[in-house]
Order: structure tokens, then sequence, then C-alpha cells
């Protein structure tokens, strides 16, 4: 099966923004646009093509990722584009940051009322973390409050970008009637009943503002042009051609994002959205291929036994002859076809009914189907090409972050980081089939969502569910019930505490055991040291002159991070401690592995006792918009839940109110400020960090799990 467009014309881009930012909106455009559907579905009436989960519907927001293809002509020149719609949900974070893992471009979606909000700013990051080029749409021009200047001028302080406005708005709010295109330097205006632009006569109000952004315009694409800096200095003509490629190359490079705006909702703006994605993102050819490296280097860099170096990589050619090479970002269960695994196919080609080589767990795969995805929908293909994102059939080991290639390739795709849960409860089924099923289906759902996990409580035989927040375990749990049957109750939420130690000292163990025969000896001497928020646990061997064979390190090491998943106060896990092995001995005949593991466990948590233990508690940040009149007692609840009010910003109408509040003063939040607002305010929050919980509070943790322990 041939390409249907040239690897160059392919586009594939996320759409990703805050939560109501009108993200699954302007994606319901793109695709009645591009003639995938031919009726618009709107979030409101649970008819949205990309929010096909009940979930989605009931609740009026994107859960997880839905992926199509849908093709935009422009020029006269067919283009493909592979979309997908992100959540904009801070507990559906992991969506995101999978799918930017694969994309070659984005479109941030931003509320021209709310501007650059908290999930704004998070989305951006992980863009930012895997060099994703980026355009901007300012949506929803028409709403009251819409300020497109006040979001350029977030853009450029909070998220420290270079925004770079290729259109100018007609009016704004109810007055919103089209747009100035500052390359072509001609008025577009909004036609009701085409849904498209025609072009008009420039607004004399706006001249001079249209002269000022264009001048702006020229100068930033200058940059990147040297014969248009030339034409520009000399006062010549310069073309929207030239502009338009030194935009390009701007945009490519991630020094400069162009900002379109319009309202979704409204069918206006959309099209020239459009036109930018081609305009501007790149193709999988623009940009540099995946660095790859051997299985070995990267096993070898897990172990903690170095980083992959530079010269141990080399670029994975982006070409349809090169030997196949791709990376699993998703799996979804399929009620109707079984497990699905969305691959994005880096190099190669990818053909149903092949054998792959999954390097990562070193086993043979076959390919059973390859499906084009349109949201829920299946479209059955016989082979996907390099720049292609599919779904396979027929994958059974294969999970988040494997990379599947030819066999004796033997490369590895950088993986992918998965968030730690902040918030667990316990799971209950109801009945004896009940618990028959919960098994299954929570191992389908952790495969899934790799942010989501299940453990069993040990002192109560409890299965624990942990996830990113209320909403995320609620919609585990109404899944369960619609999607496997499962009937169970949920326990009251519980927050993720986390140990660690506020100064440095010394732990000595020696483990001995004779019981006639050959014994267990190990004896190691460790040096914890506080460090960083968010390192972790870090281990280094300072061993000098043998005492402890290096045989015997990785041994003490995997003794201390065990001893870490359990610290010595409440039973949650240790972090931000370094760990040095400084001394020791052994026994020719006596040592083994494993009782230097049982040497280096006992020595860190005997050393934890002695470097003053303190319990951490998950803070996040949080943003109330709010009307003015009820600012007062907004920051009074927030100050009575232990919040930090960091910042106050008034808007037309409003006040945003910015805190750093803990996770457990945060339950029920959403009922207290619609009760104190008449259901006016509204409010996000997102993890910040983990801080020092107050002594008298963790007085009664630690009291808790004494009783516990000994129960």
């Amino acid at each position: 099966m041939a390409r249907d467009v040239e690897l160059q014309r392919v586009r594939n881009i996320g759409i990703m923004a805050h939560i109501d930012a009108g993200k699954t909106t302007t994606s319901e455009r793109i695709l009645f646009y591009t003639g995938l559907t031919h009726k618009i579905g709107e979030v409101h009436d649970g008819a949205a093509t990309m929010d096909w989960m009940a979930e989605e519907q009931e609740r009026g927001i994107t859960i997880t990722s839905a992926a199509t293809v849908c093709y935009w002509t422009r020029n006269n020149v067919k283009h493909r584009i592979n979309i997908i719609d992100t959540p904009g949900h801070v507990d559906f974070t992991i969506e995101v940051e999978r799918c930017l893992r694969v994309l070659d471009g984005a479109v941030a979606v931003f509320c021209a009322v709310g501007g650059v909000q908290p999930q704004s700013e998070t989305v951006w990051r992980q863009a930012d973390k895997y060099h994703v080029p980026r355009v901007a749409f300012v949506n929803k021009m028409d709403r009251v409050g819409a300020d497109f200047k006040a979001v350029l001028s977030q853009m450029e302080t909070r998220l420290n970008t270079n925004p770079v406005a290729v259109q100018l708005p007609i009016g704004s709010e109810e007055n919103f009637r089209g747009v100035i295109d500052l390359i072509e330097n001609k008025a577009l205006y909004f036609n009701e009943d085409t849904l498209d632009t025609e072009e008009g006569e420039m607004p004399a109000d706006l001249a001079e503002e249209i002269s000022e952004y264009r001048e702006s315009l020229i100068v930033k694409a200058s940059d990147f042009d040297e014969s248009l800096m030339e034409n520009y200095l000399e006062g010549n003509e310069i073309s929207p051609e030239s502009i338009r490629a030194a935009l390009r190359k701007g945009c490519i490079s991630m020094q400069l994002v162009p900002v379109f705006c319009g309202s979704a909702f409204k069918n206006k703006g959309v099209q020239r959205m459009l036109d930018g994605v081609v305009d501007f993102l790149p193709s999988p050819v623009d940009i540099p291929g995946p660095q790859v490296a051997s299985y070995e280097a990267y096993s070898r860099q897990e172990r903690g036994e170095g980083d992959v170096q530079d010269d141990e990589k080399f670029e994975l050619k982006v070409s349809d002859d090169a030997p196949f090479a791709g990376l699993a970002f998703k799996l979804m269960a399929d009620p109707y076809v079984g497990q699905l695994t969305f691959v994005r196919v880096y190099s190669g080609k990818l053909v149903a009914g092949a054998s792959v080589y999954n390097t990562n767990k070193h086993r043979r795969e076959r390919i059973g189907r390859l499906l084009r995805m349109h949201a829920n929908k299946r479209e059955d293909i016989t082979e996907a090409h390099s720049g292609e994102i599919v779904a396979v059939l027929g994958l059974k080991n294969t999970v988040t972050g494997d990379t599947i290639c030819d066999e004796g390739l033997d490369v590895v795709l950088e993986s992918m980081t998965f968030p730690e849960p902040v918030i667990s409860m316990s799971i209950e089924p109801d009945t004896q089939d009940d618990i028959n099923r919960l098994g299954l289906a929570l191992q389908k759902l952790a495969a899934e969502d790799p942010s989501f996990t299940v453990s069993t409580d040990q002192e109560t035989g409890q299965t624990v569910i942990g996830g990113m927040g209320e909403l995320h375990l609620d919609i585990i749990a109404s899944r369960l019930k619609r999607e496997f049957n499962v009937n169970a109750k949920v326990g009251r939420p519980q927050v993720a505490y986390r140990e660690t130690i506020t100064k440095s000292a010394e732990s000595e163990c020696k483990f001995v055991r004779q019981s006639g025969g050959r014994g267990q000896y190990g004896h190691v001497v460790l040096k914890l040291s506080p460090t960083e928020p968010g390192t972790g646990i870090t281990f280094e061997s300072k061993i000098v002159g043998g005492v402890v064979p290096r045989d015997y390190w990785p041994a003490v090491e995997k003794g201390v991070k065990s001893a870490a998943e359990t610290g010595v106060l409440a039973g949650y896990p240790v972090v931000d401690v370094h760990v040095d092995l400084i001394f020791g001995s052994y026994h020719e005949v006596d040592s083994s592995e494993m009782a230097f593991q049982v040497a280096g466990s006992m020595a860190f948590k005997d050393g934890c006792k002695k470097c003053g233990p303190q319990l951490l508690e998950p803070v996040f940040d949080v943003e109330v918009v709010t009307p003015e009149e009820y600012t007062g007692d907004v920051i009074g609840d927030l100050n009575s839940r232990r919040g930090r009010i960091q910042d106050l910003e008034p808007r037309k109408g409003v006040q945003v109110i910015r805190a750093a509040v803990p996770l457990s003063e945060m339950f029920g939040y959403a009922t207290v400020l619609r009760s104190a607002t008449q259901g006016r305010a509204s409010y996000t929050m997102q993890f910040k960090c983990y801080e020092p919980l107050p002594t008298a509070l963790s007085e009664g943790l630690v009291e808790r799990y004494g009783a516990k322990s000994s129960s």
C-alpha cells in the first residue's frame, strides 16, 4: 500500500490546553472542516466525536487521549494531519505526557478570558521537555472579558516563550467579527453562511495597531532569514512567502510561537489555524530523527551503573526504506477487539502479520491487525509507514514505553517517566463474583494507565488503588462498573505522604547468621545525607581497598532501596536521601549477596532513625477564579485549610487567587466553594511539591501507624 501523501506533507500534532479552554471543540471543528465528519458534535451535548467514552460524555471533559487522521489542502497541496486530542485536567496529565513524547508538533489552545492557566503551564513544560514545536490558538474571543493582548503578555511572562501574533482580532466579545492576517496584510471577516472568511476593508480604527504588530512580526521573522532582514532594512517589499518561511524556521527551532485567534464554538478562525499547522509545524523529516542506543547501554543506565554516553547513541533515519523501529506509547482495552497498542512508527514500515522484536522484553511479537483509529472507530490497514501513528492488535508482552523493531536491530528508544500517585483509597468488591473479576479488571486498567497503581495493604489485606487525584480514582471506579461489571465500594481518599531525613549521620550493621554449615555474613557502614527535593534515593560506593568487594555493592544498594519503600516513622516511602557506602567487611566463605542486601537494609533503617526523620505531605498549587465580592470568603477558607496565598490577580469582574494548599485539606473543596460563591467560582489544582508536615499532624500519623503496627 503506497503512501497517500509524501512524508514532508505529514503533520503529527496534539491539541493541548488547560481544562475548558476548548480543545475538544477545536478538534471537532477540525474534523468538520477537513471533511472527516459532516455534523459538528458539541461537548455540552455529549456528542463530541473525540470524547467517546461514556464518562467523558457525562462529565463534558476529556479523560483519555483520542487519535484520528484527517486531510487539509493548502495552496492546492494535500496534507495529512494525524491528530491527538489530549485531556486538560491535571489528574490525566499522563495522557498528555505520553502523547507529546511521540508527536512532532502541537496546537496550544488558550482561553481568551482565562489566559495562561495552571494546566496551560504544565502542558507547556511537557512540550518543552520533549522539544515539541507549537502554534497557539487563542480561543473564545467572543466571550465577555476576552483579551487577546493579555494572553500574548501572559505567554511571554508565564511561559517564558516568544509569542508572535500572525493575526489580530477585529473586535472582541460580542463584536468579534474577523481577523487581520498580518502576514498577507489583509482583513478577513467571518461569513456566518459559509462558515469561512472573506476578504474585506481594513478597519481604519486599527491602522496604527496593525502597523505596529506587522512590523514586530517582520522583525522577529527576520532573525531567521538574512535576506528578509536586508529587505526590511532597505525598505523593500517583503513577500508573504518569505515571512512564512522565516517563521517556520523559528517555530521548528522552538524560538518563537505563531499565535492565531478565533472562536471554535462559533466556527470562527479554525480554518486559518489549520493553515498555520501546515505552514509552521514540522513534518517528520523536518526535525532530527529520534536518538537510540543499544539495549545494553540503557539497561546499564537503569541499573544505576552510568548514563548512556553520547557516543553510544545514533539517530534513526526517518524513511520507509530504513529498518522498522517504533515506540508503544499507549495501551487501550477495546471491548470489541481486545487490547490495542498505539505505536508511533519512527522508521521503516510496519506490516500486518509481520514479526517484530520487543527490545525491552527480549521477546518476539507478532502483529495481528493494524488499525487506523478515528477516536473509538477503527479502520483496517495493511501497513503503516514511517511518521505514522497506528493501533496494533496482537502485542501480548508490550507495555507503554517499550520499543519494537525489526529483529536484529536491537535499539531502544528513550522511554517516558511517569508521575508517582499522590492519592490512594481502598477498594472492596461487593460479592464473590466481583472478587474474581476485580483483579483482572484492575490489571487491565493499570496496564492502560501507568499513573494508576494497585497494591495490597500488608496489615489489612485490603486492595489499595493509587492515582493522581479524586477525579482520577472516581473515573476508575466508574469504569470498573461500566466496562468490567465489577461492583465495589471505595474507601475515603488517603494522602500519599513521604518520609525524609533532616541531617546526616552514619550507620553500621553487621548481619551474621550461623546455623551449621555455611552461614551468612555482611557488614556495612553507610553515611546518609539529605538531598534536594525530587532526587529520590541515590547510592554511591566510596569503598577503597576492597573491604567490601565490588560484586556486593549492587546488593547493598538493592537493600537500601528496598528499605526505603517503607520508612521508619509511619511506613511511607523515604525520599531525597543520598547514601554512601563508606566501609564494611566480608567473609570469604559466608558472605553472599543476600547477606549484604539485608545488612544494607538494616543499616538504612537504623540510619534514618538517627537523621531526624520527618514526614512530608503533597502540596498543590490551587487557582480559584471568583467574582470579586466573594474574594474575602475564598481567601479566608483557603487560610483555614493551611493554604498560603501567593498571588491575587484582578481580571474583568473577577479575582484570580493563587495559593499553595496541602492536598489533605482539599478533599470536598468543590462543594464548599460552590456553596460559598453561589456556584459562581471555579478552581483548578495541580501538584507542586512535597513539604514538611506540621509537627502536631505528624505526631498523630505516627501514633496511628504505631497502633496499626502493634495490632
